[in-house]
């Protein structure tokens, strides 16, 4: 169990107040790390921090504010001291047909969803590689492995975060950094429960292109982060890691 350990590891997780960012910031924190969670809403945050309880900080910030990035990450390390892992969870949705997406609308995807991601990944890879030490770890979704109608601006981020997963494997391994992705196939959240038991017949569709005829639970995803970003990941990076029941490969 020792090389699935992360304690003396500081982990911050975006949107680390609920669904699957809650779920990794538990897990992270039951095996050993100290955790900082960051999101737009404080009471979010706050009620996240005394679930988990033991030691995690909060940091209230909205991502979309690119500029204020380099600072946010600065604030962090000067208050708690220097990350050893990045999870990059946070991001917002769009449901809509893609003739009805506006620009405006597209951007806003991608603004939060790729370019927060691409620059507190770059922050972070800044501090990391000057220690040679540090694991980042982006979440995708079964967006990025084949088609999904009415998400083309989630689709896009998404498929572009799997790219530059590798990218960045490639530029910053060398340097002691290991960056990897973990692409989520349908996890039971209250939001998806709610969605799909509303749709009977996507629900369907979801459940018979899975092989394991269920939905996965958010401590799956969890604890695949836990060991991305261990010593038992130690060889491993610019890779995807499916948690989805088998999910992009059913028929």
């Amino acid at each position: 169990m020792h090389d699935f350990d992360l304690s003396g590891k500081r982990a911050l997780i975006t949107g680390g107040g609920s669904g699957l960012g809650l779920a990794v910031a538990r897990a992270f924190a039951e095996y050993g790390a100290e955790v900082i969670i960051a999101g737009r809403r404080a009471d979010v945050l706050d009620a996240a921090a005394a679930d988990i309880g033991g030691n995690v900080r909060t940091i209230v910030c909205d991502l979309a504010q690119l500029d204020m990035i380099p600072d946010l990450v600065d604030g962090i390390e000067s208050a708690y001291g220097p990350l050893d892992v990045l999870v990059n969870n946070a991001g917002i949705h769009l449901k809509k047909d893609a003739l009805d997406v506006t620009d405006t609308e597209f951007e806003t995807v991608l603004r939060t969803n790729l370019q927060a991601v691409f620059a507190l990944s770059r922050e972070a890879a800044r501090r990391m590689t000057e220690r040679r030490s540090g694991s980042i770890i982006m979440i995708s979704s079964m967006a990025a492995k084949y088609g999904i109608p009415k998400v083309i601006a989630y689709t896009a981020a998404k498929a572009a975060v799997e790219g530059m997963t590798k990218a960045m494997a490639v530029e910053w391994s060398a340097r002691g950094v290991r960056i990897n992705c973990i692409a989520p196939g349908f996890i039971e959240t209250d939001m998806s429960a709610k969605a799909l038991n509303n749709d009977p017949d996507r629900k369907n569709r979801v459940l018979g292109r899975t092989p394991m005829q269920q939905l996965g639970k958010p401590k799956d995803v969890a604890l695949a982060a836990v060991f991305l970003a261990s010593a038992a990941a130690g060889f491993i990076t610019g890779t995807s890691l499916a948690v989805d029941g088998g999910n992009s490969i059913g028929f």
